[in-house]
């Protein structure tokens, strides 16, 4: 395969941006690392948020597939729970009627600051995931 075969984008979270920043830097290291391009990072205000973009990216032709990061951590509610619910299920759905890879990279819910600070290399795992899937379809 050629380097900088597959295109990605990349939806953030400014939820948690101390974290999620955090995460967003490794993500592009590791993108550059395994060959692939980041075409277009689109920063939201929270996990919740993330649909929208996702699918404005994944309708855009110099985009392969779209890694998604954030932090849902625990507080004094079980929203974390529902925002972790309704997003995953939205991120499958749109792969799946896109026919393009979207990563679940992001870590919760049910976690404490703490864990979500050690899970920060995480994001690698999203891109790898996503990388790994476009150059797998397109062998199909």
């Amino acid at each position: 395969m050629e380097k900088e075969d597959v295109r990605i984008g990349i939806v953030v979270s400014e939820f948690n941006y101390d974290i999620t920043m955090m995460m967003l830097e490794r993500a592009k290291e590791h993108a550059e690392f395994l060959g692939a391009k980041v075409v277009k990072i689109v920063k939201v205000p929270g996990v919740f948020d993330m649909g929208l973009a996702i699918k404005k990216l994944l309708e855009r032709n110099d985009i392969d597939g779209v890694v998604t990061i954030g932090a849902v951590i625990k507080g004094e509610t079980d929203h974390d729970e529902i925002v972790m619910q309704h997003a995953s299920r939205k991120i499958a759905d749109l792969a799946i009627e896109y026919g393009k890879p979207v990563s679940l990279g992001i870590s919760g819910h049910g976690m404490t600051r703490l864990q979500a600070e050690e899970r920060i290399e995480k994001a690698k795992e999203a891109v790898e995931a996503v990388v790994k899937m476009c150059r797998r379809l397109k062998e199909i």
